[in-house]
């Protein structure tokens, strides 16, 4: 049985998909793919059908990895059910997680940053335009994540 991760952010345009395609990258580069499924989602619904944001799929092609066919979608009540893990970027997105989950009694719930060494959000680079940076934090929450997968 896969292990079924949803990364969540704001609009699902860049931190969430950008953590979808460097896990799948991940998994992939080990020999894991099998054992995944792996998503994104946002927590609001403005920009729902989009791809991934043009600055975030251009790092991401810097790096080798395609990200095309992406369509941001939000997140689902069902997808508590769906997911083993539901992972967040930042505090905000925690928020309306847990507006949506609030009892979380499987402790699925987490930020992506929790899994290092180093705790922190990432930032959303939709507002700090720093789309290296977010990529460099999600990159390594990401192989923090898998390592204990």
């Amino acid at each position: 049985m896969p292990i079924k991760v949803l990364f969540i952010c704001h609009g699902s345009i860049c931190r969430s998909p950008m953590a979808k395609y460097i896990m799948l990258d991940l998994v992939k580069k080990a020999g894991r793919q099998d054992e995944f499924i792996i998503d994104s989602a946002a927590t609001s619904s403005e920009e729902l059908g989009n791809p991934v944001y043009p600055p975030a799929r251009a790092v991401l092609k810097e790096h080798g990895i395609d990200c095309s066919g992406y369509a941001a979608r939000r997140m689902r009540y069902d997808d508590y059910e769906v997911y083993d893990l539901i992972i967040g970027m930042d505090s905000e997105n925690m928020y309306y997680m847990k507006r949506m989950w609030p009892e979380d009694p499987e402790g699925k719930l987490s930020l992506l940053m929790d899994h290092t060494k180093d705790p922190r959000e990432v930032s959303d680079p939709w507002y700090t335009r720093d789309f290296d940076k977010a990529y460099s934090d999600i990159l390594e929450g990401c192989e923090s994540l898998l390592s204990i997968l």
